[in-house]
């Protein structure tokens, strides 16, 4: 456990790389002087990612106990910051300008959010370490902790952001799991789940209900909601074993697939670097949620162990969804692939919540 500051980092920086050279091939064929530099920024978001990353590394995990409500409420109110003076692009108002940085305050939740249930269903007392979480009736178990989940979840939905929403959500459930509530409880929220999915399909916008149904088959509308999609499997499966090499892609060099840098980059790789670059780039994430998995087993401080298990299951979570939305397995729902993807918000996000990993690996002890 010693090395895995520096394993969780090279791994990491290893994923950049790649992302970078995708984001390079899939940006340079594009005319305008902001798409020539879109890889350079990137390369900048990594340097602070990295920053982040080691500053983070050696702060004491422990006081984000006592910091968990003010960056619960930083985060809630940069999202209602959101809905006032939000940028709007491509459809949708995720970002708000700080300083020189448009930040999306979204990817912030996401963290404060695992922090916030890692300290709720860790043992009331900072000094304690027993397992409280398998006494809770329904209302600690589920209603109160909904209450402030879906707050930040509603804003993010509102944006619109559905696939950080339900990242969020899913998060949420995951937790009452791992932090042993009791089965019953479990049973009885999910089968409320499902019954409340025909209001669910009432309550999306229009594009949303039709991504869904392009989910289902692409081929109902091939230059609309379905486009993408097809797109993107067609540069999977064009890469074949080995892949066309680098710059050589045609979906993303010609600019058939959209967002080809940011949601889409996996194809863009996949296509460049065939199924073997694609099995070791899911080998190296294998690694970042292994070693993750391997820091909350080894920790006895039980908020500790729910802090790295919440990170190593948002990340895994997001690569999951980002890959099968890319495979045409999951719905279009707009999550960007961690470390590879274009954008500064993520990259930073995904740097401090691996820094806070590596720290908990530092100080894994029985509180």
């Amino acid at each position: 456990m010693k090395n895995s500051t520096w394993l969780i980092l090279a791994v990491a920086l290893l994923i950049t790389c790649m992302g970078i050279l995708s984001i390079y091939s899939s940006t340079s064929q594009k005319e305008g002087e902001l798409w020539q530099i879109i890889y350079k920024r990137q390369i900048f978001w990594i340097i602070l990612g990295v920053l982040f990353f080691l500053a983070m590394s050696r702060f004491n995990y422990r006081r984000l106990w006592d910091m968990t409500y003010f960056l619960y409420g930083l985060a809630l109110f940069l999202l209602f910051l959101v809905v006032i003076l939000g940028l709007v692009r491509l459809g949708a108002q995720r970002w708000i300008r700080i300083a020189w940085l448009n930040f999306q305050p979204s990817e912030l939740a996401k963290i404060a959010g695992v922090i916030f249930l890692a300290r709720y269903f860790s043992a009331k007392s900072a000094s304690s370490i027993h397992h409280t979480a398998a006494k809770y009736g329904i209302f600690r178990a589920f209603i109160l902790p909904s209450f402030f989940i879906a707050l930040p979840v509603g804003l993010i939905i509102e944006q619109p952001d559905l696939g950080t929403g339900l990242i969020i959500l899913f998060i949420f459930v995951a937790f009452m799991y791992i932090g042993g509530v009791r089965s019953k409880y479990l049973i009885t929220i999910s089968l409320i789940g499902v019954l409340l999915l025909p209001v669910f399909w009432h309550v999306l916008r229009d594009y949303q209900k039709d991504r869904l149904m392009a989910f289902l088959n692409p081929h109902i509308d091939p230059l609309g909601a379905g486009y993408t999609v097809i797109q993107s499997k067609i540069a999977i499966g064009s890469g074949g074993l080995f892949g066309k090499g680098w710059l050589a892609g045609t979906q993303s060099q010609l600019h058939f697939l959209p967002e080809s840098h940011t949601d889409f980059i996996f194809a863009t790789f996949a296509e460049e670097w065939g199924f073997l670059g694609a099995l070791f780039l899911l080998f190296l994430y294998f690694i970042l949620i292994r070693q993750g998995i391997k820091i909350a087993l080894a920790t006895g401080d039980y908020f500790g162990r729910l802090l790295a298990f919440g990170i190593s299951l948002m990340l895994g979570i997001q690569i999951f969804v980002n890959i099968a939305m890319n495979l045409g397995l999951a719905p279009v729902v707009g999550v960007p692939l961690p470390l590879m993807s274009y954008g500064g918000s993520s990259i930073m996000i995904t740097f401090i919540s691996l820094g806070i990993l590596a720290n908990i690996a530092r100080n894994r002890t029985t509180f």
